[in-house]
């Protein structure tokens, strides 16, 4: 059925939404827009939408706030590819990938990098794993000594 919905070209937008929008279902949520006449310049194309990280959370209760619903308004507006957010994807690109409608086959999510690089070669990650593990054991063999002197 995907498939024959993607040859016909009849999907427009895939959105995927984070968990817990919906009451009592802590799953993510995925919404699939489809037009039968789709504008000149979206013909043969798929939207994919991650919009996981665009809810917020507050006592228990999660929802778009309004800077999240116009982000993925105007993402879904432009229908253009926006790093680690919205790619456009022709109907061959989904072939390749049997037809599937996975949002992360498409679009990769930015990790938060708080202020660090990006990118890290193999070896600086190595590093800094060590250092941590030995930075650890110190702060452990120092709470063994206190511990001994009780």
């Amino acid at each position: 059925m995907r498939q024959k919905l993607v040859e016909a070209d009849l999907v427009d937008c895939v959105l995927g939404l984070g968990p817990n929008l919906f009451y009592n279902s802590p799953m993510e949520a995925c919404v699939v827009i489809c037009r039968s006449v789709k504008p000149p310049e979206r013909q043969g194309k798929v939207l994919l939408i991650d919009a996981v990280n665009e809810v917020a959370r507050v006592q228990a209760q999660s929802f778009l706030k309004p800077e999240h619903q116009t982000h993925i308004l105007k993402a879904y507006q432009g229908f253009v590819d926006e790093p680690g957010f919205a790619k456009v994807v022709t109907i061959a690109e989904l072939a390749d990938q049997d037809y599937s409608l996975s949002i992360p086959l498409y679009v990769r999510r930015e990790l938060a990098t708080d202020g660090l690089e990006k990118t890290k070669s193999l070896k600086a990650v190595w590093e800094n794993w060590e250092e941590a593990g030995r930075e650890f054991w110190l702060e452990m063999d120092a709470v063994v000594e206190m511990l001994d002197k009780l």
